[in-house]
């Protein structure tokens, strides 16, 4: 990957608009918890003078304070300095047609968007509050227009597993921790399968997901090409030192033969 200080003008893109926390309120939520039991615990341990349980109690409330600083940071600027480099590899023309399989509020979307001046980005998601804080079509709306990029965007409400687009409509597929939101293993697979259908014969396809090495083969099943797993820097360690998120990236074939088209009225 590109060094931070290399990152392009359309890397920075996604600071105008709000995009809300990964995963709802409920990870920050934790934090909060354990922090009010040290905080708690350091209090009584000062007036029973214990002073060794006041330090360790100290010095978990430290630790708890900067998983808490990762988590935010992994969900806002993290994901958007990673992303933009993902889509900076791609080495876009500016006029493909890229899919962002469960886009949330939008901020993989629209820094995909900065990049097709003449293409379309298309976000695709149900748009569930517990996926993402704040999460609604109507939200992502306002962030493309924040980051003025609306003539450039289209949203469609849909469920991964059901893509609502005809076979061979995409040059580029993305998603970012959202099939994972897929509680059982065969819709996940269901999911990925339809990804690698309305890409474009060539078309290549980029996931980050917690457990994304895991959809490997089930892209090689589907056909696809080049397929690769990769570990994610610190910016994806979402309060966990040391966890790093994976990146699947995959092609289709030149040859692949379309099959299993889905209706839509989309083009």
């Amino acid at each position: 990957m590109k060094p931070v200080a290399e990152l392009s003008a359309g890397s920075r893109a996604g600071r105008r608009g709000g995009y809300g926390i990964d995963g709802g309120f409920a990870g920050l939520a934790v934090f909060g918890v354990a922090g009010a039991g040290l905080a708690g615990t350091a209090a009584w341990a000062v007036r029973h003078r214990r002073p060794a349980v006041a330090a360790l109690a100290g010095v978990g409330g430290a630790v708890v304070a900067g998983s808490a600083a990762s988590y935010l940071y992994s969900t806002g600027p993290g994901k958007r300095v990673i992303w933009a480099q993902l889509l900076d590899e791609l080495g876009l023309r500016g006029d493909e047609h890229v899919l962002d399989v469960g886009c949330g509020r939008g901020a993989v979307l629209m820094l995909a968007a900065r990049r097709l001046p003449a293409g379309r980005a298309v976000g695709a998601d149900i748009w569930r509050r517990r996926d993402q804080s704040g999460n609604s079509r109507a939200a992502t709306q306002r962030n493309a227009a924040a980051e003025g990029v609306t003539g450039r965007v289209e949203l469609a409400d849909a469920d991964a597993r059901d893509l609502p687009f005809a076979s061979a409509s995409f040059d580029v597929v993305v998603s970012s921790l959202a099939i994972s939101n897929i509680r059982d293993a065969d819709g996940r697979a269901r999911a990925l399968r339809e990804a690698v259908r309305v890409l474009r014969p060539g078309g290549r396809l980029r996931i980050v997901d917690d457990g994304a090495d895991r959809y490997a083969a089930v892209l090689r099943e589907a056909g696809c090409a080049d397929v690769a797993v990769r570990q994610l820097g610190w910016r994806t360690w979402y309060g966990l030192p040391g966890h790093h998120l994976p990146l699947v990236e995959a092609a289709r074939p030149q040859a692949s033969p379309v099959t299993g088209a889905s209706a839509s009225a989309w083009s």
